[in-house]
């Protein structure tokens, strides 16, 4: 039995315009890192495998900027089906235990299976989400999530490589998880049906809240006390609509 322990990057279309057919998953995978941990907890292998994206084919400035990957970087990667199948025989199928900060990059991992129509049962659905571990390790609140990088601070993991790189990130989760695992961490059958339907029905549950555009600009022209320019009219919106996604809650 090994766990996988994997992080994911995304992309994503911030305007109205985005294809359609994945707005039940807004996020496309490009960049999958993980790093396989034995029954003992000692690292025996690693993955990493960029992504070149084809529902979103234009890699957003932001995600750029956030993980130096860019459009020209991916084009000559492989598609995401071609990934799949080389992550699916790297996690070793069923009887591996897939682990995540979050709970998030394993709900897109499935998002994105389904949308290209791939099997399913190639990958685990035993799945152990490290982030509310390490709070009760450190006797804080299961709702009180840490972010990845204060947990490794904490347990004086040496920050030497950058987050929001896959493979890095999934490094740190690993080695966080080493280092405070115990018998009581045990895996959880991923259900990606339970989980889409519980989505939608607490979509369909909450009012749609809307934001006034242009009294969050006005705002920003009374911090600073100037009128802003179009470039940073466009950041300040574009920073708002990434921050909605909830994607970069570290």
């Amino acid at each position: 039995m090994d766990y996988i322990v994997f992080d994911l990057e995304f992309n994503q279309d911030f305007s109205i315009t985005g294809n359609r057919r994945m707005l039940r998953s807004c996020f496309e995978i490009i960049q999958i890192g993980a790093i396989k941990l034995d029954e003992h907890f000692h690292s025996v292998d690693t993955f990493r495998c960029n992504v070149r994206p084809t529902i979103y084919p234009e890699v957003n400035p932001f995600i750029t900027e956030l993980t130096g990957l860019t459009t020209e970087h991916l084009a000559s990667e492989d598609t995401f089906p071609s990934v799949y199948k080389s992550f699916a025989d790297f996690s070793g199928g069923s009887e591996s235990i897939f682990c995540s900060w979050g709970v998030a990059d394993m709900k897109e991992l499935f998002r994105n299976i389904e949308y290209h129509n791939l099997d399913l049962k190639r990958v685990s659905k035993r799945h152990i989400n490290l982030q509310p571990f390490a709070s009760h390790h450190f006797n804080l609140s299961q709702k009180k999530m840490m972010k990845l990088k204060t947990a490794a601070e904490l347990l004086s993991i040496p920050l030497v490589y950058p987050f929001h790189d896959a493979l890095n990130d999934a490094y740190y989760a690993a080695e966080i998880f080493k280092r405070i695992q115990n018998e009581s961490i045990r895996p959880k059958r991923y259900n990606p049906e339970q989980a889409a339907a519980f989505s939608q029905s607490a979509c369909r549950g909450q009012p749609k809240q809307k934001i006034d555009l242009n009294k969050l600009l006005l705002q920003f022209k009374k911090m600073y006390s100037r009128e802003l320019t179009e470039e940073e009219k466009s950041m300040v919106i574009l920073a708002y609509k990434m921050g909605k996604t909830r994607q970069f809650l570290h």
